[in-house]
């Protein structure tokens, strides 16, 4: 058998090739047969916490309070192993495999949790092992296909698009909330809340035959040596870019780079990247997703119990406060995205983190003096969502962009995973602060430590953000494959990988 690895050097235009392009069919179908990674998480986290209670009752699972809370823990700890397993394969195998592998997985274990059957303690972890199993396929899934994005959109359009599909996530909140409110509320509990775990797997069956047709990423291919293959991708995306009736501009061959391959991408060439030759990437990466994976799992895992203790909603009543609430997330990405392209990266970055930061600590200030109640709650929540919401989208739009190729999909794993260690201390903080809601002030000193970590993070975006808007991957970090290069970026004052 032959390969079409090639290990020496390369002259070539396939970033050029790519960033020129314009918008077309082909990258429509792309963003949507990939950003469905995100409606799926948001999907089944809701499914998770919408049917909790119901998997209390002795018609169903009958498991206590604290084992059902594990099932989100178990969740999560599945994202963090699948995060950082198939971010290691996806730049090892390519984008195209992964994304693939990573969502037959997810469609795999999450399938199999609507075939629980008993009550007893081998169901019991049966459930557990299959939502580990579901949270390792999405937490690959973000590794995979951010990469996957990022790589073929054109840098134009890369700050909106990234963003907005990172903020879908709400929308498969949304999807969640409505399906399991109907599911459990029309059908008989014990089938109800099976057939609500079925709604992410019949939507990810459809998209697994989109996907099938999508193209490896070019970029990937030629960083590691496969040129001919390479070739062969962004003729075929640009071909189907030709037939929508579209003439493509001429390629700038002064941005030809020349590149020789190699195949040491482990996690040590991750860890030379972060601490030797882009610490202050690093900071910045960590800091951001760290900040908004707290505030957003402190606020959205308590919403309820805010909602039930302090302003006596009850439990019937709350997904409508959490449909308004996912649509104020979803709304942010859709209708300021693009600005992150425009007025830019650094000055968007600390404003959606700095705006969100001051207007809960003002909502803090308004909530322990009693003038708010639900629906003016939800509706502050909403305005602070709709920047936070933004922020949050632009922090996996960040560490997916600053990085060199080889290493992108397991350096998003790491920052994911560091987020998710750290946001998983929110509900546990806020939940003990919230209580029995006898206690306005303790909730209100904790949403003030909120507002802090976001305005701390939307601080060091102002100092250490990357001017990424407009740029082609390439000149942000360049590619370890790169020839001639030191490790920084032109503006950092390396040797430029292009041609002139």
């Amino acid at each position: 058998m032959t390969s079409d690895v090639t290990p020496s050097v390369t002259r070539t235009l396939i970033p050029a090739r790519i960033d020129r392009l314009p918008w077309s069919r082909f990258h429509t179908r792309m963003v949507v047969a990939l950003g469905v990674a995100w409606i799926l998480d948001g999907l089944e986290i809701t499914v998770a916490s919408a049917v909790a209670d119901t998997l209390t009752k002795p018609e169903t699972l009958n498991m206590s309070s604290t084992f059902v809370g594990l099932l989100a823990t178990v969740y999560l700890a599945g994202e963090v192993v699948g995060a950082l397993f198939f971010g290691n394969l996806s730049d090892k195998l390519g984008r195209r495999k992964l994304f693939m592998l990573t969502l037959a997985v997810y469609l795999f274990g999450s399938g199999l949790t609507a075939l629980t059957l008993g009550n007893g303690a081998i169901w019991v972890i049966f459930l557990y092992l299959t939502r580990f199993i579901a949270g390792m396929g999405i937490g690959g899934e973000y590794a995979a296909i951010n990469s996957a994005i990022d790589e073929l959109i054109p840098a134009r359009y890369r700050g909106r698009v990234d963003i907005a599909v990172n903020g879908t996530y709400w929308a498969g909140a949304v999807l969640g909330t409505i399906g399991t409110f109907i599911l459990l509320n029309k059908v008989e509990l014990s089938l109800g809340w099976r057939l609500g775990f079925l709604i992410g797997p019949v939507l990810g069956l459809v998209i697994l035959l989109v996907r099938r047709h999508l193209p490896e990423s070019p970029r990937w291919q030629i960083m590691h040596g496969r040129e001919r293959a390479a070739e062969e991708s962004i003729a075929q995306i640009e071909h189907e870019v030709e037939q929508t009736g579209v003439t493509l501009p001429a390629v700038d061959t002064t941005r030809s780079i020349e590149v020789t391959p190699t195949e040491r991408i482990g996690y040590a060439a991750l860890t030379r990247v972060l601490f030797r030759e882009y610490p202050s990437r690093a900071v910045l990466g960590a800091t951001l997703m760290i900040s908004q994976s707290f505030l957003y799992n402190a606020i959205f895992f308590t919403y309820t119990l805010v909602l039930g203790k302090f302003y006596g909603v009850s439990s019937g009543a709350t997904p409508i406060y959490l449909i308004a609430f996912a649509v104020g997330n979803l709304i942010g990405p859709f209708t300021i995205g693009h600005l992150f392209d425009t007025i830019g990266r650094r000055t968007m970055l600390s404003s959606t983190y700095i705006i969100s930061g001051i207007l809960l600590a003002i909502t803090a200030g308004l909530f322990y003096a009693g003038a708010l109640n639900a629906i003016t709650q939800t509706i502050a929540w909403c305005v602070i969502f709709f920047f936070a919401s933004a922020g949050a989208s632009a922090a996996y739009l960040t560490v997916s962009e600053i990085f060199p190729l080889e290493v992108r999909a397991k350096a998003i794993a790491v920052f994911f995973a560091i987020a998710q260690c750290f946001g998983a201390l929110g509900p546990v903080i806020y939940g003990s602060l919230i209580g029995n809601g006898e206690h306005a002030v303790r909730l209100f000193f904790g949403y003030l430590l909120g507002a802090a970590v976001m305005i701390a993070g939307g601080l060091v975006a102002r100092f250490l953000a990357v001017n990424a808007e407009g740029k082609s991957l390439e000149e942000i970090a360049l590619p370890l494959a790169a020839t001639g290069r030191r490790g920084r970026t032109r503006a950092e004052g390396a040797a430029s990988p292009f041609s002139t």
